[in-house]
């Protein structure tokens, strides 16, 4: 059953009491004063009726499980509103379809709306204003391009033997006893191949991820002051590596994307160093976050339901079924309707990519984790021209580094009850005891 009805009122232009995105600066209470400012500029002109519910998304049970409250929202239509993001969420897998492309809508906060960055957090926000992720054309068109010179398909799918030899020899490395095996397996692959690509230093993984560990929590409903300064500290330190690397790879480029992005820079595609070093952390950060959650819970799942035939169709339904992401936003740019509800420049629109996947009226048993599943496309890499630009690379490393493992362990077996970690709106494990 669905929750009490929402009437009028503002449709999510102002942050959630839980921190969220990093453009849209959705903070905690100190910041009510905007946010009652906020408040007054857009409202709906007539009553719209949206189902509101309560979840707080750092409740245990929820980050274990988020999938029943998932089909409670669904079962209130499209939308529904969710009381503790303020904010209206599509849920249903056509709604999140038509929202991720919808060109009314997008990423990059209105000019008229955007907030004063506080002092104390100014560094994270600088790097976050030139990330892909949180721009609109033309800026974004530009940026894509250049990054997608080293994503093509010719040059991803060289990258095959690199991944599966890399998978081998951490495998050669399992230990006798009961060991995690996001640390000793799921991390490393995404983040050495993510490295290699870029032409980053293998030997600074550990600090890359830390750094990005502490910058990604900024995004997450469990975030404090406490895991604010540290993404402040991580951000500095990974601007001032990236700096320095940059300077290197100015006077000795070799054949890597930095290498690329400089040589189209110094091309007049007015790429500039604030740019350059900002994509390459979003690429470092983006290309191994999101595969590391996946490959946990994809081996949790296929171990629970003793699948070890890796196909493309079961890669596919490890992507669906469980995915790293679960929300992505939007901003309203102009007003819109969409199914019944009707929405104002400024509102912001939270996309449940989880809850889209498990649509019963697209996916027959939805709940059922199925490796030989047709169907259409899931939406956990996103869509439109926010689809993740990094999705045949993940979809290789998650098919390979699954492949090898059960291929060099076919008597893999869970050693203790996997439990997740308080990340949303990311979803992933603590950590994934096996034995071997």
């Amino acid at each position: 059953m669905c929750a009490s009805e929402r009437r009028g009122g503002t449709y999510g232009i102002f942050p959630p009491r839980n921190g969220l995105s990093p453009l849209s600066l959705r903070l905690f209470s100190p910041f009510k004063q905007w946010v009652g400012h906020l408040q007054s500029l857009s409202c709906c002109d007539k009553p719209v009726v949206m189902q509101e519910l309560n979840q707080s998304p750092t409740a245990p049970d929820f980050v274990q499980d988020p999938y029943p409250f998932y089909d409670q929202a669904r079962a209130c239509g499209d939308f529904v509103w969710w009381t503790e993001y303020d904010m209206a969420c599509a849920v249903s897998h056509k709604m999140v379809h038509t929202v991720l492309r919808d060109r009314r809508m997008g990423r990059e906060c209105p000019p008229e709306l955007a907030p004063k960055i506080p002092d104390h957090l100014v560094p994270f926000y600088n790097v976050e204003a030139h990330s892909m992720l949180e721009l609109e054309p033309p800026r974004h068109t530009g940026l894509r391009a250049l990054v997608l010179r080293a994503f093509t398909s010719r040059t991803i799918a060289g990258l095959a033997p690199d991944i599966r030899t890399l998978c081998h020899a951490l495998v050669d490395q399992f230990p006798d006893t009961p060991f995690d095996l996001l640390t000793q397996y799921a991390q490393p692959v995404p983040v050495v191949i993510i490295s290699r690509l870029l032409g980053v230093p293998e030997d600074r993984a550990d600090d890359l991820v830390r750094w990005s560990n502490a910058m990604v929590a900024m995004y997450q409903a469990r975030r404090t002051p406490q895991i604010e300064a540290d993404a402040i500290a991580a951000t500095n330190d990974f601007v001032a590596f990236m700096r320095s690397y940059i300077a290197k790879r100015r006077k000795t480029p070799t054949d890597d994307l930095i290498s690329t992005l400089i040589a189209a820079e110094e091309d007049g595609e007015k790429l500039s160093e604030d740019e350059l070093i900002t994509t390459c952390i979003l690429l470092l950060n983006a290309g191994h976050e999101a595969t590391v959650h996946t490959l946990g819970n994809g081996t949790k799942t296929l171990l629970e339901h003793a699948v070890k035939d890796i196909t493309d169709a079961c890669v596919e339904e490890v992507i669906r079924f469980d995915p790293p992401l679960h929300m992505f936003t939007r901003w309203v740019y102009e007003d819109v309707t969409l199914g019944d509800q009707t929405f104002k420049r400024g509102d912001q629109i939270a996309c449940l990519l989880a809850a889209a996947n498990r649509d019963p009226l697209v996916y027959e048993d939805p709940d059922v984790f199925d490796p030989t599943r047709k169907g259409p496309q899931n939406t956990s890499f996103g869509g439109g021209i926010h689809f993740c630009v990094g999705a045949p690379l993940a979809r290789l490393e998650l098919k390979i580094a699954l492949e090898v493992l059960f291929e060099r362990c076919p008597d893999l077996k869970l050693a203790e009850a996997p439990v997740y970690g308080d990340v949303y709106h990311f979803h992933g494990l603590e950590r994934l005891m096996v034995s071997t």
